[in-house]
C-alpha cells in the first residue's frame, strides 16, 4: 500500500519521537509538527487502518513492524539525502534537512541507491 507524503512524515516523526523519548502520544506528534490534535488524531486513524500503527489503551502510539520498516526507510532517505546535499553542494545543514524532507518522497529508488552509495563511500574516506 502506498501512503501519501503526509503519512510518511507522520511515521517518520513517530519513529524520531520514540527514539528520543521512549514513547509517543498524539499530543507529542502534534507539538512536534505544529498541527492540531484533531488533525493528528485523524491521521493516526488512517495509519491504524493501514496496519502501520497501534494505539494502546494508555494513549501510546506504537508502530507495527511494517510501520517501523516504512518509517525507517523514510528516515534513512531523509538523512542520507541531507548528507548528500551537504557533501556535494555545500548546502548548510538546516537547508539540507528542509530540502531532503521534500525530496525523500519523490526520488526514485535508483537515484536514492546511488546517493546512498556516494554518501557511504565518502563516510569511509573520512
Amino acid at each position: 500500500m502506498r501512503i501519501q507524503e503526509s503519512g510518511e512524515n507522520y511515521l517518520e516523526t513517530i519513529l524520531i519521537l520514540k527514539n528520543r523519548n521512549g514513547f509517543v502520544r498524539s499530543i507529542d506528534v502534534a507539538n512536534e509538527l505544529g498541527f492540531t490534535k484533531a488533525s493528528v488524531s485523524r491521521a493516526m486513524s488512517i495509519l491504524k487502518e493501514a496496519g502501520l500503527l497501534v494505539m494502546e489503551q494508555n494513549g501510546n502510539l506504537v508502530l507495527t513492524e511494517s510501520g517501523t520498516q516504512k518509517a525507517a526507510a523514510v528516515y534513512e532517505r531523509h538523512t542520507l539525502i541531507a548528507k548528500f546535499l551537504e557533501l556535494t553542494l555545500g548546502v548548510d545543514h538546516e537547508t539540507a534537512v528542509q530540502d531532503s524532507c521534500r525530496i525523500e518522497h519523490i526520488i526514485s529508488e535508483k537515484s536514492f541507491q546511488l546517493i546512498k552509495k556516494y554518501v557511504d563511500d565518502h563516510r569511509e574516506a573520512v
